[in-house]
């Protein structure tokens, strides 16, 4: 099943982390562990060997996650925890959170050419983990009132039964148009970091209150985005059909946090105050990965000397 695996790291005895030691080469292996365990597959004759590489897998990962979590805990105490207060807290992250009005949109509307128009697009469709698989995991065993509006979600992502309305095909569209075909190998850790950080709240039942928080904030802060990002493939000429995953999602996820907000945040936090930590540090994590990933996208996109006047 692991058998595309790149060769593991032959220094086991350093006492530094390997996602510190090496970023570049931890997320690629963390990154071709995602692909093979997320896929459709058979009964493996190796499935022991599998799972003993499972196992350390996952313990990189929760390395990884952890110290994630550490970089964010004094910002995440600060989340009230009565629920209308909670909601207020994580409203406000679209204005104050972690790469929040970042240069690069702007840019992206009105400067960029369309090959660096390209090479970002294919950034995004790398680090893309799959939204409707996310927040299929996630709700498993939720309480009911969240459950559904997950299930909600879930339905708008899947086209609401209609395949050609489908939101992870559309992307792949636009990715077709471009004739992009991204590899682990040619993505920025950052993108791929962003990806792996998403899968293991989703697929660690001790991350779900995380995975609640990651995903609440995408679609809280991902409209202005997006629409800035379909305003420049509208001035680069492409069409409305290449457009529609980012028009669609510049319209949509504005309803859909609302809903977050109301059906999801506020009954968790009601229901289980002590969630709103673990909610908070989801949210948070998942803006500092993409605000890594903005800062890396301007150095490669703009250069030394632009990104410094950026910051």
């Amino acid at each position: 099943m692991y058998n595309d695996f790149p060769p593991r790291a032959a220094n086991r005895a350093s006492a530094i982390p390997a996602h510190v030691a090496d970023p570049t080469g931890f997320h690629r292996r963390l990154s071709y562990f995602n692909r093979a365990r997320l896929a459709v597959a058979t009964p493996d004759a190796d499935w022991q060997a599998d799972m003993t590489h499972e196992v350390e897998m996952r313990r990189l990962e929760g390395e990884w996650i952890e110290s994630e979590r550490a970089a964010v805990a004094d910002w995440a105490a600060q989340a009230p925890t009565d629920p209308d207060k909670f909601v207020e807290w994580f409203e406000a992250l679209k204005a104050n959170g972690p790469g929040q009005g970042d240069a690069l949109f702007p840019w992206l509307a009105e400067d960029a050419r369309r090959d660096e128009m390209k090479w970002f697009i294919t950034q995004e469709v790398a680090g893309e983990a799959g939204f409707d698989d996310l927040v299929a995991m996630t709700q498993i065993k939720m309480p009911p009132r969240a459950k559904m509006e997950l299930a909600n979600n879930y339905w708008d992502e899947m086209g609401r039964g209609n395949i050609k309305g489908m939101h992870g095909p559309l992307l792949d569209a636009l990715a077709v148009s471009l004739q992009i075909r991204p590899t682990i190998e040619a993505t920025a850790w950052e993108s791929l970091a962003l990806a792996n950080t998403m899968v293991a709240f989703a697929t660690a039942r001790r991350y779900a209150y995380h995975s609640i928080g990651a995903l609440g904030v995408v679609e809280l802060t991902a409209p202005g985005r997006t629409a800035l990002v379909a305003k420049g493939l509208r001035r680069l000429g492409f069409s409305n059909k290449e457009r529609l995953y980012f028009d669609l999602h510049a319209v949509l996820d504005i309803k859909h946090s609302e809903a977050w907000d109301a059906e999801v945040l506020w009954p968790l936090v009601s229901e289980r105050p002590e969630a709103a930590r673990y909610i908070a540090e989801g949210a948070l994590m998942r803006l500092s990965c993409g605000a890594r990933c903005f800062a890396r996208y301007r150095s490669h996109l703009w250069g030394e000397p632009q990104r410094e006047a950026a910051e």
